[in-house]
């Protein structure tokens, strides 16, 4: 047996399909999902789903959002997603250092919109550069 999972996004679905297993960046962690799960909503950050087929793992780039766990079916709603086989390492990895250095600006500073907007953007390219490199 095995689970269904969908993984959409507003203005695409990026992932349908069936899925051995499936790990979610919940807010709380990560959580394992394999068939017979409890019906679960969970809250997600920007961070990696990794979906297993088979042997074969593949990962999925995720910008915050929930996940529905019912009936062996995971459905991913989220502000943006992508295939990590469809990113470039390299220019996440550079994304990623970009971001590194604008957060690290605030580093000291006291919480404002801009220092919130340049760590949100830094997990978002450390998401990107984590599914790319799976």
């Amino acid at each position: 047996m095995t689970l269904t999972l969908r993984v959409l996004a507003p203005d695409q679905s990026v992932f349908d399909g069936a899925a051995d297993e499936v790990i979610l960046p919940s807010t709380s962690g990560q959580l394992g999902i394999l068939t017979g799960h409890v019906s679960m909503l969970t809250a997600l950050d920007s961070g990696v789903v990794r979906v297993r087929e088979g042997n074969a793992w593949s990962s999925i780039a995720v910008m915050g959002g929930f996940a529905e766990v019912e009936d062996n079916a995971v459905t991913v709603l989220v502000n943006a997603a992508e295939l990590g086989s469809a990113i470039n390492a390299a220019a996440a990895e550079s994304d990623f250092e970009s971001a590194q250095q604008a957060a690290a600006a605030f580093d000291g500073q006291p919480t404002s919109a801009e220092k919130v907007k340049a760590q949100q953007a830094l997990a978002q390219a450390r998401a990107r550069l984590q599914a790319s490199q799976a």
